[in-house]
């Protein structure tokens, strides 16, 4: 019996050939802290194909690779790449130790356009962090105000991805250095994020209130219940204050918690080129920063600056078009 984040992953909950390598993936990955939550339901599936179809396969074949990459009628982009992943990781992890087995290539997945990133004003962050403050506090929900008006704050000021602040822990914090621990982002990376010392300052008296209701809580950014919140109740109650402000008729569109993320790079490109630093000597360390796998993501958000900085920086802007990353949101 093998042990995962608490539940356990019995040997012969797979009862395919690759069963036993099932198993041992699945191991490996938690041995090495890597969050598989909800992927595993991917691998049973997997192997109850492999079971019905494959019955005596002991080895990955592109022939039940392809069976498994195709896309179902009702499925979306983003479930159908989640799907495809965990296989492609698992064919990897026996070509690792040694054995064959066919990768699904990545230009498997057709990835949609991404939307265009709403890049708020400072006066509009100013807003939307009042409009948090003002939240009434319930005895139902007694941390409900405390959290939502710390998240925003974090998304902006550190460029965090909605899932790294519900997903950051008490215990990867060190709010008296004003550091937060990402473990396990996109792409399995972890990275510490430094905060501003008015940001720490905040966050720590967040902190303060929080442990008087919660003492022993889990997750920093916690419900009643100890637990995390989930995507859906984030969105939720960033909505109900979007709409309450009247953003669509004020802006035109309807921006998201994520884009408190493009506005963070984008505002810090303003201030860099607007205090004449080289962008091309400064773009790596946003790029380490915000958790970037790659330089061209972090290009991506060069062609959300407006034209009249062109002209301030000095840069070609053009030559950058080509490294447009399509960016991947997630929760």
């Amino acid at each position: 019996m093998f042990q995962r984040h608490g539940k356990s992953i019995v040997k012969n909950k797979f009862k395919s050939g690759f069963a036993e390598r099932l198993c041992k993936f699945l191991a490996q990955k938690n041995a090495l802290g890597i969050l598989y939550n909800g992927f595993d339901r991917y691998l049973a599936g997997f192997d109850e194909m492999c079971s019905v179809h494959y019955p005596i396969a002991t080895v990955l074949t592109k022939e039940i690779c392809m069976e498994w990459a195709v896309k179902r009628p009702t499925e979306g982009n983003n479930t159908f790449r989640n799907r495809i992943s965990p296989i492609r990781e698992f064919a990897r992890f026996l070509v690792r130790n040694g054995e064959p087995a066919y990768i699904i290539p990545n230009g498997i997945i057709r990835k949609l356009p991404c939307p265009t990133p709403y890049i708020y004003t400072k006066e509009e962050v100013a807003k939307i962090w009042e409009a948090f403050d003002l939240i009434t506090p319930k005895s139902r929900y007694p941390t409900r105000h405390l959290v939502m008006s710390a998240i925003v704050r974090v998304l902006y000021c550190c460029g965090l991805r909605p899932g790294e602040a519900r997903n950051l822990k008490t215990a990867d914090t060190d709010l008296n250095n004003g550091r937060l621990f990402i473990r396990e982002s996109k792409g399995h990376n972890d990275r510490i994020v430094m905060m501003a010392e008015d940001v720490a300052d905040y966050i720590r008296s967040y902190d303060e209130k929080m442990r008087k209701i919660l003492p022993e809580r889990k997750w920093f950014f916690s419900n009643e219940n100890g637990d995390r919140y989930d995507p859906s109740w984030m969105n939720r109650n960033f909505n109900d204050i979007r709409n309450r402000m009247n953003f669509q008729a004020l802006c035109g569109v309807l921006p998201r918690l994520y884009d408190f993320r493009h506005t963070f790079a984008t505002h810090r490109l303003y201030e860099w080129l607007q205090d004449g630093r080289d962008l091309n000597a400064m773009l790596p360390y946003l790029s380490a920063y915000m958790g970037h796998a790659q330089l061209s993501d972090t290009y991506y958000y060069i062609h959300l600056v407006p034209g009249q900085y062109e002209a301030m920086s000095g840069l070609d802007f053009s030559k950058y078009n080509d490294l447009l990353p399509e960016v991947d949101y997630g929760d």
